[in-house]
């Protein structure tokens, strides 16, 4: 055999093999197409088009395109985005979000891996933004126990002192009521939570180190606030590169000092047989049942805090807004006290049944603008198909309650406006509004195994200071150098992180009777006895 032999075979299999190279390219083609055209991620919702990379990450540093309807227009009641990979859905619409976050709560209820907000300044324990297992189960049965509607009647009196006090301290420093309701709203949980003495002012250095906590932890939760939420390698760089990482990790010693602080306070007089009524004290005395460590415990009140205090109090804001902007309202409202309570005393909760109007006002003050304007992200478990389009496992679900909650398919063609008459009927009787809403009228409480436990205490707590401010004040426009009334701003908002507050606006609130001071000086005391 000489070294030339093997020529002509060497020939033969090139020539098979370029016979062959178009047939299995062209195949390897049809089996891409094939499995390009079955791939259910060819139905994902319609979004808009991203950029090389990072998607659509970028609209996440300015979200005012969320709260426009021409992204609804656009694109329909689902929206797709990817951020560096991430699947994210945007429902917005009342009926979407109820269908995959209430009606498919089972695959949809599990929350996104907060990696800052949660993991690093929670150290994993804050509740409202916990992944799913075993300790949420037991914090969130905890919390859903010590705050059941019957519970919070428990909770009353603290209620009525503190509105009484609100609506005091606004006839005498009437203004920018912002700092009135700030300090209302947060004298009333910390009594709730551990019984803390009334807060005279915002000046307490307890409530301002919470203050702090609840402002951080609105930024670090926000849609986008950090890169390492979307790149979650990130959490592998070390401490010393990485500032977010070394402050948010010092920021969690010094928040679980405060919170355990606060908690253990409240074990001393438990001790003693000497408590008053508290979320605190009833976890101390249900610790075998509940099977919370102290550590647990105080980082669950610490979760409870932070999610009523900022939304309570900008629900306050936006509700005086409303008032001076609609003023025919707030007349319908006087009247209806007037008619019910009179002018000897305060409302009580015994008002209640008796007050549909007020209740509509709570209603409907936070649907036309509600606190969590975003809410608070989902976390799909598992691929599902709703209304015929694709969501993939892993896939952040917001449920854009502003959007939700300005559906005219759900509130009609004055959705945009402030109108509690759509919670009436023709008899003036109370509405519970939309069945998608669960007897609420809106979704400001989140959707399904997620929903808020606390809204038993806010529903009472924004009762209780509406019907009692509108019975001592009037809330009215202020006026210019000029003499002429200055139109409050409700279409602007500022926005904090995860909560919209309202423009600061100055008002002139004046008693709509002589003697309301007097009246409500006089229950203050019956109520500090």
């Amino acid at each position: 055999m000489t070294p030339h032999d093997d020529i002509p075979a060497a020939s033969t299999s090139l020539a098979t093999f370029q016979t062959l190279a178009p047939a299995l390219l062209f195949g390897y083609v049809v089996l891409l197409a094939v499995r390009y055209v079955r791939s259910p991620w060819r139905s994902v919702p319609p979004g808009p088009r991203g950029l090389p990379i990072i998607g659509h990450a970028h609209l996440f540093r300015d979200k005012s395109w969320m709260f426009r309807q021409d992204s609804k227009q656009r694109f329909g009641d689902m929206m797709y985005l990817n951020a560096f990979g991430q699947p994210i859905i945007i429902l917005q619409s009342l009926k979407a979000a109820f269908e995959l976050l209430d009606k498919r709560a089972n695959i949809s209820f599990d929350r996104p891996r907060y990696i800052v907000a949660n993991e690093i300044l929670c150290g994993g324990l804050f509740t409202a933004s916990m992944i799913y297992g075993d300790l949420w189960r037991r914090t969130r049965r905890a919390a859903h126990e010590g705050l059941t509607k019957l519970a919070v009647r428990d909770y009353h009196p603290i209620l009525r002192k503190e509105a009484t006090l609100l609506s005091s301290a606004i006839l005498d420093d009437q203004g920018a009521l912002e700092k009135h309701f700030q300090r209302s709203t947060a004298s009333s949980i910390m009594s709730i939570l551990y019984h803390y003495p009334t807060l005279e002012n915002n000046d307490d250095e307890t409530l301002k180190q919470i203050h702090t906590f609840v402002g951080r932890l609105s930024k670090a939760a926000a849609p986008g606030a950090h890169l390492v939420e979307l790149l979650p390698w990130m959490m592998h760089i070390p401490e010393r590169f990485a500032k977010w990482k070394r402050e948010g990790r010092k920021q969690f010693r010094d928040h679980t000092n405060m919170f355990t602080g606060l908690l253990n306070a409240v074990r001393g007089d438990v001790s003693k047989g000497s408590e008053r009524p508290s979320m605190s004290a009833t976890l101390i005395k249900n610790y075998d049942r509940n099977g919370l460590s102290n550590h647990e415990m105080a980082w669950l009140l610490g979760t409870l805090y932070a999610a009523g205090a900022e939304t309570t109090s900008t629900a306050l804001g936006w509700f005086a807004l409303a008032m001076v902007a609609n003023p025919e309202i707030q007349k319908r409202a006087h009247a209806e006290l007037d008619t019910i309570v009179g002018r000897t005393r305060p409302p009580t909760f015994s008002d209640l049944s008796d007050l549909p109007y007020i209740q509509a006002i709570v209603k409907e003050t936070l649907r036309w603008r509600p606190s969590l304007a975003l809410g608070i992200p989902h976390n799909t478990s598992e691929d599902i198909w709703c209304d015929g389009v694709f969501i993939p496992k892993g896939t952040m679900c917001i449920a854009n309650l502003w959007q939700c909650h300005h559906d005219p398919a759900f509130y009609g063609d004055d959705a945009a406006k402030f109108n509690p008459e759509r919670f009436l009927d023709a008899n003036g009787r109370l509405l519970s509004g939309p069945a998608e809403t669960r007897d609420e009228g809106h979704s400001a409480y989140g959707f399904g195994r997620r929903a808020c436990v606390g809204k038993h205490v806010a529903n009472d707590s924004l009762f209780i200071s509406i019907a009692t401010v509108l019975w001592a004040a009037n809330l009215e426009r202020v006026r210019d150098q000029s003499g002429k009334e200055v139109t409050p701003d409700t279409e602007t908002f500022v926005d904090t992180g995860m909560i919209v507050r309202p423009l600061t606006y100055w008002f002139d609130v004046t008693p709509r009777f002589p003697e309301a001071r007097s009246i409500l000086a006089e229950e203050s005391e019956l109520l500090k006895a």
